[in-house]
C-alpha cells in the first residue's frame, strides 16, 4: 500500500461509539497516512480501552497519547501536532471520517505546492446513524485562496478537513475550547502563510453545524468565543475599533439567525 508523510492527529473524549468509524476512514484511504495520533482528553469512560484495541489491531501505526487531566480539543490536537514525526498534519474529529481518496488529493496538492502551509476542504454532511465511512463519486474540483477579510467574516472550512505542515510556528490556543480552529486559522494567514480550500468534499460530518450534540449545541459559548476572537486581534492591533465592531454586529445577527433555525427545527 502507497503511504503519505502524514501524521493524522484525532482528539478523542467519550468516544468509544464513533471513534473505530474515524479510524477505518483513515486506515482505509486509497495512500495511507504514515501514522495515527488518538489522543485520549482523559475521558474516563472506556475510551481509552477502545484506543488501546484499536492499536492492538492496526499495531504501531496506531499511536496513543493518554492525557492526565481534561484540557479540550485544542490542546489534545496541539499535543497529537507536537508528537508528529511526519511533515504533513492532518486533523479528524473522533465522530467524524474521511473519504478514501482524501488522503491522496490533499497530500497531492499539498507536496506540489510547497508555497502552501494549510489547506482545507468540503464537507458532507449524513445521517449519524450511518455506520460506514463515507464513500462517493468525486469530480472535477478547484483550489481557491483563502484571504484574511474572508476568514473574518466566514468560515471556510472545519477543522477534520485541514492538512498542514507539521513545521508552522503556530498552535491552537491552550485551554480554548470553542472555535479555536477559527483563530489558529486566522493566526497562520495573519503570519502570511498561504492558505487554501478545496472545492472537493473529502470528509463526512455526522451532526449539525450547531443545535447538536457536542460542542456546537452550546452556541451561545461559540458565539461568545467567536467575539473573543474579533476582540483578540482587536488587541494585537490586527483589526481596527471600527471593523471589530462591525464584525460583532454581523456575527451577533448570524447568531439570531442560528436562534431561528434551530427553534424552527425542534418545532417540527
Amino acid at each position: 500500500m502507497r503511504t503519505a508523510p502524514v501524521t493524522v492527529v484525532v482528539p478523542c473524549y467519550r468516544c468509544a461509539a464513533t471513534i473505530e468509524r474515524a479510524v477505518v476512514s483513515v486506515a482505509e484511504q486509497t495512500q495511507r497516512p504514515a501514522e495515527l495520533v488518538l489522543v485520549d482528553d482523559a475521558s474516563a469512560d472506556g475510551t481509552l480501552e477502545v484506543l488501546h484495541a484499536l492499536a492492538t489491531q492496526y499495531g504501531d501505526w496506531v499511536k496513543i497519547i493518554a492525557l492526565p487531566s481534561n484540557r479540550g480539543a485544542a490542546s489534545a490536537r496541539n499535543a497529537g501536532w507536537d508528537a508528529a514525526a511526519q511533515p504533513f498534519v492532518a486533523f479528524l474529529d473522533s465522530d467524524d471520517a474521511w473519504h478514501p481518496r482524501k488522503v491522496e488529493i490533499q497530500y497531492a496538492y499539498m507536496r506540489d505546492h510547497p508555497e502552501v502551509a494549510l489547506s482545507g476542504h468540503l464537507c458532507r454532511q449524513l445521517p449519524h446513524s450511518i455506520k460506514e465511512p463515507p464513500q462517493w463519486e468525486l469530480g472535477p474540483w478547484s483550489a481557491q485562496p483563502v484571504t484574511w477579510a474572508g476568514l473574518l467574516v466566514r468560515h471556510a472550512f472545519v477543522t477534520p478537513s485541514v492538512m498542514l505542515r507539521r513545521t508552522i510556528p503556530l498552535r491552537f490556543a491552550e485551554g480554548l475550547r470553542h472555535m479555536e480552529d477559527h483563530r489558529l486559522w486566522l493566526e497562520i494567514i495573519n503570519a502570511r502563510l498561504p492558505t487554501v480550500k478545496l472545492h472537493v468534499e473529502l470528509a463526512a460530518v455526522y451532526k449539525p453545524a450547531y443545535g447538536a450534540s457536542g460542542l456546537s449545541a452550546d452556541m451561545w459559548s461559540m458565539e461568545k468565543a467567536e467575539l473573543a476572537n474579533y476582540r483578540h486581534f482587536h488587541d494585537q492591533g490586527k483589526i481596527s475599533r471600527l471593523l471589530l465592531m462591525a464584525l460583532q454586529c454581523y456575527s451577533l445577527a448570524k447568531f439570531a439567525r442560528r436562534l431561528v433555525i434551530v427553534r424552527f427545527l425542534n418545532r417540527t
